[in-house]
């Protein structure tokens, strides 16, 4: 979208949220890999405006520090002590600069579904007729509970009444006012100059700028929207679900219509921040989260979850859990694989059934098939850890690095203590302890010779079925 200078955006994200019941302010409360305010702050910018005021007052400091630290570009507003939205516009408007004589766009911090298209029609509606206010509104079967749009017989806006005030004829009108509003800023800064809080909740109310906008002969309209959930707001942890829900179901349709298939798309979940081709795969149960990126022909699932994990071309990562990890092309992992920060799997390697990594460089062709713990370690190409091995990494104090060069074979329930180095081409036997470093092309072993003690079942183990077992075996009578 090309940049738009006459368009100013102020987000309301200084509310308490009390029906959350949570100790995390409700704007900071997360959906498809954002919270509510920086999927806002994300529409926001989409506009390519001018300026983007956030107001905040309600834990002030850990808001404006998510906000910065999204859009740090963002400017802050505090609202004071007077209460009400139409206080918080005011307070936005004076860190807007004064020369800007643009249309404001007030947003909530807590409407975390609205989209740039929807904000952009508005804005079109609002200059092509030339408004000082136009209202967001939607069409309602049951509006209880919402202010509600009053037109004239010529079908012009003429106000905005909340239910509690309004008649029984009013409240008969199904049209709602969405809470998103666009206002020519000098009508909206001489408007709220007249507003006061003499009301039951003592509060400077935003939607009572039309009434004067309209006293004062300006132009007050309405566009509506066929979408209702691009006004819907989040009070409580019921309304978070069912919004989460909801842009979970949109980010799945448009990745779909992308070439992405998903097999499922009700019990599978991607963020809004993941990146996934054409031709790539997920299969239900999966969790793509974070800055994630699934490249054409890979198969994510089923019951997998990755988070900021990029999968390569053609690979699959089946029943397990990918954190903080790179996969590359044609490698599989899985099932019940755990790939923990740092693992990065080379071209066509292998990290089998029951395995976890840890900070791991896995090279070319190289496998970890099964039960095997490697923790910083670095694996060269075409090397073969056998099942149960265990790369030792922490001595209780400090963790150390293992090194394993090319085409190393490390036996089953092998045990390397770093740190070390198994040189290229090196094997190690079944069951060895290696503390020290292997050269190429050497075997380690740490075995002693195997001991057989004859009878020691039926001298130690008297009567049970072991010693029956071997006595009749032997050819031995009871």
């Amino acid at each position: 979208m090309r940049s738009n200078s006459k368009v100013a955006v102020v987000i309301l994200a200084a509310g308490q949220g009390t029906r959350m019941k949570s100790a995390l302010p409700k704007v900071l409360h997360r959906i498809g890999g954002r919270s509510l305010i920086e999927h806002v702050l994300a529409t926001a910018y989409e506009l390519d405006p001018a300026h983007v005021v956030a107001v905040v007052r309600h834990e002030r400091e850990r808001v404006a520090a998510a906000i910065t630290e999204f859009a740090p570009q963002t400017l802050l507003a505090d609202q004071d002590e007077i209460p009400g939205t139409g206080r918080a516009v005011e307070q936005a408007l004076a860190a807007i600069p004064a020369d800007f004589d643009g249309s404001v766009v007030v947003l909530s911090g807590d409407v975390p579904l609205i989209d740039s298209v929807t904000l952009g029609q508005l804005l079109t509606d609002h200059s092509d007729n030339a408004r000082d206010m136009t209202i967001l509104s939607a069409i309602f079967a049951d509006p209880t509970g919402l202010g509600r749009i009053l037109r004239g017989a010529d079908g012009a806006v003429t106000g905005i009444v909340e239910e509690k005030d309004a008649t029984d004829e009013q409240r008969r009108v199904t049209e709602i006012n969405g809470g998103i509003y666009v206002f020519k800023r000098s009508a909206v800064t001489e408007a709220l100059a007249q507003i006061d809080t003499n009301n039951a909740q003592g509060e400077k109310y935003l939607t009572d700028a039309a009434a004067v906008i309209l006293a004062g002969g300006g132009i007050v309209g309405a566009t509506l929207t066929t979408d209702p959930w691009v006004i819907a707001g989040v009070n409580d942890r019921a309304q978070l679900a069912d919004a989460g829900r909801e842009l979970n179901a949109r980010v799945c349709r448009r990745l779909q219509r992308e070439g992405v298939a998903i097999v499922d798309p009700a019990t599978t979940y991607i963020d809004v921040t993941a990146t996934l081709a054409p031709d790539s795969t997920v299969l239900p149960g999966s969790f793509v989260l974070g800055n994630s990126t699934v490249a054409a022909g890979a198969i994510v699932g089923p019951a997998t979850t990755i988070a900021n994990t990029a999968v390569g071309e053609g690979a699959t990562v089946l029943r397990s859990e990918v954190n903080g990890a790179v996969i590359a092309a044609g490698a599989t992992v899985g099932p019940f694989a755990y790939l923990r920060p740092g693992s990065e799997l080379g071209e066509n390697s292998k990290v089998g059934a029951f395995v976890e990594l840890k900070n791991t460089q896995l090279g070319a062709g190289s496998k970890v098939p099964h039960l095997s713990y490697v923790g910083d370690a670095q694996v060269g190409s075409g090397s073969n850890l056998g099942a149960g091995t265990i790369v030792a990494n922490y001595d209780g104090v400090k963790k150390h690095r293992t090194v394993i060069g090319d085409e190393v074979r490390v036996g089953s329930k092998s045990v390397l203590v770093a740190p070390v180095e198994i040189g290229a081409g090196a094997y190690t036997a079944a069951g060895a302890v290696v503390r020290k470093d292997v050269p190429a092309g050497a075997l380690a072993l740490s075995v002693a010779p195997q001991r057989n003690t004859p009878n020691w079942v039926q001298q130690n183990r008297p009567g049970t079925t072991s010693a029956d077992a071997a006595s009749a075996a032997n050819g031995e009578k009871n």
